[in-house]
């Protein structure tokens, strides 16, 4: 891609990103939460990576996509953050369009990546619970090589289609990004190009690529619960789906945000403080807890951790 021929179509060069408040100021208390929270979501999902590495235990179908997972919430946390960041502590708030067409693309790829995780992680479930026997030849390696491939080349496609989309058009006189990252739907606001058949096309891949992944998700779910119903015992029922209830807490979370975000009526889209909170959630808040999560509900990811940090004497 060459970000030239965007920058000679268009009379903008520099945007400014509002960030999460129009305050000219730098904002040093909400620079330390965010840069606290950053931290603790590199940290904790390199101990993720670290812990499924070194256990021969976790070298397993499940434990794979949940390191790819730790890959991609590192990477989309840093695609956002880190700018963020800078913004909140010295108030500087210009970007070029290079790097706003960039962040842009890298946002979209690692989010949609994430998308299509969950629903192979949902799929790896339900062969675990509904087909055990046959678990290991279904989610092969190569199996599971297909489909984290797979994964990053669905969030490959959407980020050129949505990168070239938004490189096609015009930025005539306004250029404030109302929003704390470059997005598709911010600078669909700004642009003084017909936006409507790049509105359409938006919408059509938040729905493949976003919603298509969810309902998988939700049917694999259905499918799952029915297979737990049958087994006679409550304690049986507990114990099988409970290898579940890390990965659905997840999906929960990072949809139920992306959701209001991203399946919003764009002609009466705002970026207000409601909006942007959401926007947090999914893209910053989310990644940090995820580590958290499968490590407090998940029993072998809990005994592998205290394994490594020294305490031998687990039962």
């Amino acid at each position: 891609m060459e970000y030239s021929n965007w920058e000679n179509r268009s009379s903008v060069s520099i945007f400014l990103v509002v960030g999460l408040s129009e305050t000219p100021e730098p904002q040093l208390q909400i620079f330390l939460i965010f840069l606290h929270i950053y931290l603790i979501t590199v940290v904790g999902n390199i101990v993720i990576l670290v812990v499924i590495s070194s256990d021969q235990r976790l070298h397993t179908p499940m434990y794979f996509f949940l390191a790819n997972l730790a890959v991609i919430d590192i990477l989309l946390s840093s695609v956002t953050v880190p700018k963020l960041l800078f913004i909140l502590v010295t108030a500087q708030k210009a970007i070029s369009y290079a790097e706003c067409i960039t962040q842009l693309y890298f946002f979209q790829l690692f989010m949609v990546v994430e998308c299509y995780t969950l629903a192979v992680m949902a799929y790896d479930r339900y062969v675990a619970i509904c087909f055990p026997l046959n678990y290991s030849l279904i989610m092969s390696r190569a199996v599971r090589f297909r489909m984290v491939i797979a994964c990053w080349g669905s969030g490959l496609v959407n980020s050129v289609v949505q990168s070239v989309s938004i490189g096609q058009l015009d930025f005539c006189r306004q250029n404030k990004v109302d929003h704390f990252f470059c997005d598709v739907t911010p600078l669909f606001k700004l642009s003084c190009s017909d936006t409507r058949v790049g509105e359409a096309l938006f919408m059509i891949v938040v729905v493949a690529a976003g919603m298509g992944p969810l309902i998988f998700i939700l049917v694999t779910y259905g499918r799952i619960i029915a297979a737990v119903t049958k087994i006679s015992t409550s304690r049986g029922r507990f114990r099988t789906f409970s290898t579940c209830i890390s990965h659905f807490t997840v999906v929960a979370l990072y949809y139920g945000s992306g959701i209001f975000s991203y399946i919003w009526p764009s002609s009466t889209y705002a970026m207000d403080k409601d909006v942007k909170v959401v926007a947090v959630l999914y893209t910053i808040m989310t990644p940090m807890l995820n580590p958290i999560i499968y490590s407090l509900r998940n029993r072998e990811v809990k005994l592998a951790l205290k394994k490594a940090l020294g305490f031998r004497s687990i039962r």
